[in-house]
This record gives C-alpha cells, sequence and structure tokens, in this order.
C-alpha cells in the first residue's frame, strides 16, 4: 500500500485544531488527501453521501473528535460502528479529552485508537507521523484490498 493514496476524513469543529492537524499531517510522507468537516451532522451526511457530499471519496481512515456541535463524536463513531458498509473505516478518536470516561466508551464503540492531542505543536506532529507511519506502512486498509 506504500503507493495508494490515503483518504482521510477529519471531523473536527475548532478552527485552530484544523490548521495545526492539516499542518502536522502535510509534514508526514504518506500521499492523501484530507478532507474536513466541522460537526456530527455533516460526516454522518458525508459518510452516508447525502445531499452535497453525494460524490465524495469513502475514506480510507477517519480522524474524530468528540466534542462536536449537533451530533456529538461519541453518536458518529457508534453510527459509523453498526453500519455495514462504514464499521470497516478505522476511526482515530483524536480529542483533546483525556477523560477516563471518554476513552472506555471511544472504545466500547469500537474506536480503532485513541489519541489525546498534545499542546505543544512538535509532539503533536511527532504523534501524526507515528500514526500515519502505521497506517499507511504497516497497515492493510479495506479500501486498498483489490478483489
Amino acid at each position: 500500500m506504500k503507493n495508494d493514496t490515503i483518504n482521510i476524513l477529519l471531523v473536527e469543529d475548532n478552527e485552530g485544531d484544523i490548521v495545526l492537524t492539516l499542518e502536522a499531517i502535510k509534514q508526514t510522507k504518506a500521499i492523501k488527501n484530507v478532507y474536513v468537516v466541522k460537526d456530527g451532522e455533516e460526516a454522518l451526511l458525508y459518510l452516508h453521501k447525502q445531499k452535497y457530499f453525494a460524490d465524495v471519496t469513502t475514506p480510507d481512515i477517519i480522524f474524530l473528535d468528540i466534542n462536536l456541535p449537533k451530533i456529538d463524536g461519541k453518536e458518529v463513531l457508534a453510527e459509523i460502528k453498526s453500519d455495514n458498509k462504514l464499521k470497516s473505516i478505522p476511526v482515530i478518536m483524536l480529542t483533546t479529552s483525556s477523560s477516563g470516561e471518554d476513552i472506555v466508551d471511544a472504545y466500547n464503540h469500537y474506536a480503532n485508537c485513541y489519541i489525546s492531542k498534545p499542546i505543544d505543536f512538535e509532539k503533536f506532529r511527532e504523534v501524526l507521523k507515528v500514526v500515519e507511519d502505521f497506517w499507511s506502512s504497516i497497515v492493510q486498509l479495506p479500501g486498498h484490498i483489490s478483489n
């Protein structure tokens, strides 16, 4: 999969976090397309290819914040993992919350991993580099399997 493009859906409502995440992702080696939606309702419309998202690319990986307007990240995660067409997409909870309850809830709803965002940009970039290395070089993603 090393030469394949990775399609990432970033679900984040905080403009500053969006900029930091995009900058950190840009500095990683993998070839990727990043799509951004800013609330849980938009995320579900995107994933179900509804309304103005009818022609979007299905993401290979989802970076999902917990604290989102309209529909929170836990509800989005629960819907993704209960949908047969979406449940195989890895969901990485990428959030400022380090609450034990949030972590347990995320894994109970089948999050693939839970990352509390470091405040320091350099540490955040390092975390995303490790995530990128793992998901682009080691893991075989379901969207990249040819039958």
